[in-house]
């Protein structure tokens, strides 16, 4: 799909990425294009899966979830039904926000929003209790400089 986009579709992606409720009609003549067009394109972008949904971003600090902790995550264990249950796990985990399997000495970064201490430890809890880790280390975000959904186009 990335070699078919235009600079009219990166033009309407990048006001769908700003706001994902901005009207057909201002997107449209944001782009210059007719509201039909418009929105042929937007579906075209959403059956192509460019376009993977359309989300309210919430404030965490606002419901109480203050806390972001990056979590470095090391495992022995490196088989096919081990990684299985480390992702049903995470499934269960509605703090863990982001995951991703990495290269080097850590094996998975996460990324969690809590209340506070206390709420990180009942995680850290009900983590290790679901699977069989080597180590977990977490990392407590001080100032949060920069963060964004936005990709650059």
């Amino acid at each position: 799909m990335i070699d078919t986009l235009d600079a009219t579709d990166h033009r309407i992606l990048a006001v769908l990425q700003r706001d994902c409720a901005a009207p057909l009609d201002a997107v449209s003549e944001t782009v210059g294009l007719s509201r039909n067009a418009c929105w042929r394109r937007i579906k075209r972008l959403e059956d192509a899966g460019v376009i993977r949904a359309r989300v309210a971003l919430l404030d965490p600090a606002q419901l109480g979830l203050g806390l972001m902790v990056l979590m470095a995550v090391r495992t022995r264990q490196h088989t096919a039904d081990w990684a299985a249950r480390f992702a049903r796990a995470l499934e269960t985990l509605p703090e863990v926000t982001a995951a991703w399997r990495t290269s080097g000495e850590v094996d998975y970064m996460l990324q969690a929003r809590v209340r506070d201490m206390p709420a990180y430890d009942a995680l850290y809890k009900r983590l290790i209790a679901q699977v069989e880790l080597e180590d977990v280390s977490a990392s407590f975000v001080m100032e949060e400089l920069k963060s964004t959904t936005a990709l650059p186009l």
